[in-house]
């Protein structure tokens, strides 16, 4: 039972009641309201901020609050049905978003308010300013004619193929079949869960493509053969979406020029942190030059590795022979244990899921001044208003929080955050943050709260071990947290600022800064928890499986594998940070071309492979004898490259340029102290708080007293000039 302060909320959460006929009359009803707002500021005529820019500003508010959650059940419905019709609304409401920011009635009106220049507080002008801007980038400066229609078309087409390629992807459910031998080494408790064959499938197991079976299966499996398989199958799923991103990228390029742009680049970074594809071209070319020696080394002492590994397995031929890139994670891993003494499945026992998830909100509640509160039990039911329990969760394994302010940042309450941390058929496959509703202030003054939601896909218990998160995962679930920490705190005026609502080259930076809290021994042990103390059952069940006489003294992970984990942190760094490089690098040549006619030749299959093996140094089955040799269409990576489809492209290099903020920020201000409660709450008042209410550059600048740096990025990665 929560704390009688804790127990009422002022604002109830969101329900997730909803058919797939109320998903469609709710938008249809949203749609005409918004429309019905634009009318009346047309019809009224006045040119003032609080008559032509507030009322819609105000509808949007209203619409984010039903919006975003039509939206979210396509991503973690397991109705089929029900995700079909968030889909079906998403293109409703994507086409009304077009309809509107192209409306020249309204565009003639904010522009008389822009001239009007009025005093202005700077959030709204900011909203002023931003809103005067998206009209002229939807095209509003295009004459009225055959070129409007046809940059309206384009918006159009390309909110469909997005809506399209997500859903391909959260849909997918393929896989292989491989007997036990082809799977040796592969842990038991990752071989345990899949679906076992009947028929001719007899004696296999069903291996997918969702990350928890896919990772340990490149991590651990000793056949070659079944790495090879897994790689490139995984890497031909979602083929069905490698049209729709050769479309995407030929109408972004369209579209870019009809607004006058060289490219879609140009286009996409002028208001972002970088302003021009040259800054971010320069910055991934000098990062290449800087990472690629170290690259070359690392496979070098990776091969010794091999070499060793295949002449004790008797193995030759040409798996044998090279380095490949479904050898990396393997050998990776053999490295660390071998070099380190590192077994990551040992690291994982003192990382149970629920225990890190409360370390994880321990230390936010320490840093920032919070308190989370889980809704369990009848407390649901209380806040379901008059509703059932499971009416404010979208599913059973959901966990809900209610967060508050500590007492010194004033006792208040904050949002609600969501857990959803299991994959299941149809969910989106990734770990991301959900906005599920903005803050903001209304019409009254009066502050509407946020709700969060983090959607993962970690492994899911069993009745011998709870769920055991790799570090790696450690690290991706603070990442995740971060953001939704970041669209908690936020307090701006306008839900249209709220939250990770800042430009994508700087939203990475404060979820990457509070990465370096899982690389901190004081924050790793207090996030710490052996499995075997959790239970009785669990701990006769590691007695059981690890055959040692007793489970380990130190419910805590111990100073030693700290040690041996954090040595570990740089150990083939370059080549993770090259495999970023091509993402990066791949979008900035796909988004820039110097003609619309070289787009069109453009052989994007191609491109992303050998731009892989160029910049990592590692080959794939262009290198082997066979239907593939020196062929690059083995593989089709950009069909699953869902952020390049999702609002990252012409802008995945944020991914290292905001690294170059996060390191400045934590070396500058957390690192000989990272629980100083004082730097945190000001980080949280100086950065998270402002969302994208002001100028990102300018945040920064505040925060650190001075203009970033790349010293410490550079430092950090051991490649400091």
């Amino acid at each position: 039972m929560a704390p009688a302060q804790y127990q009422k909320p002022p604002q109830l959460p969101p329900k997730f009641t909803a058919t797939k006929e109320s998903l469609l009359a709710d938008t249809k009803r949203l749609i005409e309201r918004s429309r019905g707002v634009q009318d009346a500021v047309v019809k009224a005529g006045e040119a003032t901020f609080a008559k032509a820019i507030l009322p819609i500003a105000h509808d949007d508010n209203k619409m984010a609050i039903e919006s975003h959650i039509i939206g979210f059940y396509n991503a973690v419905s397991t109705s089929k049905e029900l995700r079909d019709a968030s889909s079906e609304a998403e293109q409703l409401l994507d086409d009304f978003g077009i309809e509107s920011s192209m409306r020249e009635d309204v565009f003639q009106l904010v522009d008389k308010v822009l001239k009007a220049n009025e005093q202005l507080d700077p959030e709204s002008q900011r909203l002023l300013e931003k809103d005067h801007k998206s009209f002229i980038r939807n095209g509003l400066n295009l004459p009225a004619g055959e070129k409007r229609d046809r940059f309206k078309a384009i918006k159009q087409r390309l909110s469909t193929i997005g809506i399209q390629f997500s859903k391909n992807l959260n849909e997918e459910n393929g896989g292989i079949w491989f007997t036990s031998e082809e799977l040796h080494g592969v842990p038991d408790d990752v071989l345990s869960g899949l679906k076992k064959g009947e028929g001719e499938n007899e004696g296999k197991v069903f291996l997918t493509f969702k990350y928890p079976d896919l990772f340990p299966t490149l991590k651990y499996a000793t056949n070659a053969e079944t790495r090879k398989r897994v790689f490139v199958e995984n890497e031909n799923k979602c083929n069905q979406n490698v049209e729709l991103f050769r479309e995407a990228i030929l109408l972004r390029d369209e579209a870019a020029r009809l607004l006058g742009y060289e490219n879609h680049a140009q286009f996409r970074i002028e208001d972002k942190m970088a302003k021009t594809p040259k800054t971010v071209d320069d910055f991934l070319s000098d990062l290449r030059t800087r990472l690629a020696p170290g690259g070359k080394k690392e496979i070098e002492a990776l091969m010794e590795f091999k070499k060793q590994d295949v002449k004790e397995q008797g193995l030759t031929g040409e798996l044998a022979d090279k380095y490949y890139l479904w050898d990396h994670r393997y050998y990776d891993r053999l490295m660390l244990e071998k070099n380190f003494q590192l077994d990551h499945q040992v690291i994982a026992e003192y990382f149970p899921l629920q225990t890190t998830i409360q370390g994880m909100l321990k230390i936010f509640e320490e840093l920032f001044g919070l308190v989370f509160v889980e809704i369990v039990g009848e407390e649901r039911t209380a806040l379901a208003d008059g509703g059932k329990a499971e009416d404010i969760v979208w599913h059973p394994e959901v966990q809900v929080f209610s967060v508050w302010d500590d007492a010194g940042e004033g006792a208040g309450f904050v949002g609600y955050l969501y857990l959803d941390l299991f994959p299941r058929d149809g969910k989106y496959g990734h770990a991301a943050n959900f906005n599920l509703q903005p803050g903001y202030i209304d019409e009254d003054g009066k502050r509407r709260y946020p709700a969060t939601a983090l959607v993962c896909n970690f492994s899911k218990p069993t009745p011998k071990k709870p769920s055991l998160l790799k570090h790696d995962e450690v690290v991706t679930l603070f990442h995740e947290l971060g953001h939704g920490i970041h669209d908690l705190v936020s307090r701006t005026t306008y839900s249209r600022f709220h939250g990770t609502n800042t430009v994508r080259d700087f939203v990475e930076a404060p979820s990457q800064m509070l990465e370096n809290w899982c690389w901190t021994p004081s924050q790793l042990r207090s996030l710490s928890h052996h499995y075997s103390h959790l239970s009785p059952e669990y701990e006769q069940a590691y007695l059981e499986s690890s055959g040692a006489d007793k489970k380990p003294t130190d419910e805590r992970i111990p100073n030693s594998l700290i040690g041996k984990l954090i040595n570990t942190k740089h150990v083939n760094d370059a080549l993770f940070n090259l495999r970023q490089l091509h993402f990066g690098t791949f979008d900035m040549a796909i988004h820039e071309p110097k003609s619309h006619d070289e787009v069109e030749k453009l052989d994007i299959t191609q491109l992303y492979n050998s731009l892989r093996q160029d910049i990592s140094q590692l080959d794939g089955p262009e290198a082997l004898s066979g239907a593939h040799k020196g062929d690059w269409h083995w593989g089709n990576g950009q069909a699953t490259f869902g952020h390049l489809i999702g609002g990252y492209d012409a802008g995945y290099y944020g991914y290292l340029s905001s690294q170059v903020y996060s390191t400045d920020m934590f070396y500058s201000i957390f690192k000989s102290d990272p629980m100083n409660a004082k730097e945190g709450r000001r980080y949280r008042h100086t950065v998270l708080e402002r969302g994208g209410s002001k100028e990102e550059m300018d945040i920064l600048e505040e925060f650190l007293g001075r203009k970033p740096s790349t010293e410490a990025f550079y430092k950090e990665l051991g490649i400091a000039a």
